[in-house]
């Protein structure tokens, strides 16, 4: 099914799942509120919506630093031969989120998380060498911009405008340090991890499996939002299915004093998800930030880049095309005996 073949009010579900899905008893009778329909057509349309492929997850969405793991994007370099073969050997590590192939001599570049205790850089040594990388690339986030994936369904902001609000301190990415979990609280990223069932009490079986009520659930659930380790309660959309083809990796040259107001700048873009400082390794990669650009097509990416140059005024840039998803999923968090 086409994106084209729906509704403008199932675009807007889709919009406003993106952005604000309440952590209530009854959250579809409050989004019918917001979208003018009963808590029964609110339902209807969610579970079409999702049958038909739209919707990926309705989940919380973690801090993978937060909750205690370590993170980091890499590339490795395969031979085009055995791109498949060796995709499939990083997909198969359960803390491999994301991997594409993409255009560029490092042609394959996946995320990888590992639990509390676990070495990152160890597993991704082992990783890389089973699947036969001949050159590999660490780039752990040294500064994270942006972090917020909500495609613009609606067709009603123009991808090349910026929003100031994303530079506010609210919106800021925190990295603070936390106590320890509890017991209850990996008990209930746990259940809040999951993908949610369309029902009118979404949230009752999760809390009687953690022996708490409705609303003790809804009180850690609240906790992790306010001290950052859950970012948000919220759908993933599936990007292809609902128009959103094609997808560049933005990289760029930055001087190092004018990071912090070159990623600032990006970040502002609505075009952009994800903005980082990362490593460079020159010759062979001078770039130290990283964008994502979702857009309709390739064409429509690279006009977005450019916008981003010259608003941002950062000329030297380069940028790499998706060309094959192996895969993509959440980070399964405290998945163990």
């Amino acid at each position: 099914m086409e994106i084209t073949e729906i509704d403008n009010l199932d675009r807007q579900i889709l919009d406003l799942l993106q952005r604000e899905f309440p952590i209530a008893s009854q959250p579809f009778l409050i989004l019918g509120h917001k979208l003018g329909l009963t808590e029964d057509e609110t339902l209807m349309r969610i579970s079409n919506l999702r049958k038909k492929g739209f919707i990926r997850q309705i989940s919380a969405i973690f801090d993978t630093k937060q909750l205690g793991y370590d993170s980091c994007l890499v590339a490795i370099q395969l031979p085009p031969e055995r791109l498949d073969e060796s995709a499939a050997v990083i997909s198969a590590h359960p803390g491999v989120s994301h991997n594409y192939s993409r255009s560029h001599l490092f042609n394959l570049w996946f995320t990888i998380a590992t639990p509390p205790g676990e070495e990152l850089a160890d597993a991704v040594r082992k990783l890389t060498d089973r699947a036969g990388a001949v050159a590999t690339l660490l780039f752990p986030a040294l500064r994270t911009f942006k972090l917020c994936v909500k495609l613009d369904v609606t067709g009603s902001k123009d991808p090349t405008s910026t929003d100031k609000e994303v530079n506010s301190p609210q919106h800021l990415i925190q990295e603070t340090a936390l106590p320890p979990l509890a017991g209850i609280e990996i008990a209930s990223i746990r259940e809040l991890q999951e993908d949610l069932p369309i029902k009118k009490r979404p949230f009752q079986d999760m809390a009687k499996r953690l022996g708490m009520t409705e609303d003790d659930l809804f009180v850690i659930a609240s906790n992790f939002i306010n001290h950052g380790r859950m970012r948000r309660f919220a759908a993933v959309l599936r990007h292809r299915e609902v128009g959103f083809k094609a997808n560049a990796m933005g990289v760029w040259t930055v001087p190092s004093q004018d990071v912090e107001r070159a990623g600032r700048g990006f970040a502002a873009f609505q075009a952009v998800s994800h903005c980082y400082e990362r490593p460079s390794y020159p010759p062979v990669w001078p770039f130290n930030i990283l964008t994502m650009v979702h857009a309709q097509t390739k064409e429509e990416c690279i006009n977005i880049l450019r916008a981003m140059s010259e608003n941002v005024g950062i000329m030297e840039y380069d940028y790499l095309f998706s060309e094959k998803e192996y895969k993509k999923a959440r980070v399964r968090y405290f998945d163990g005996p």
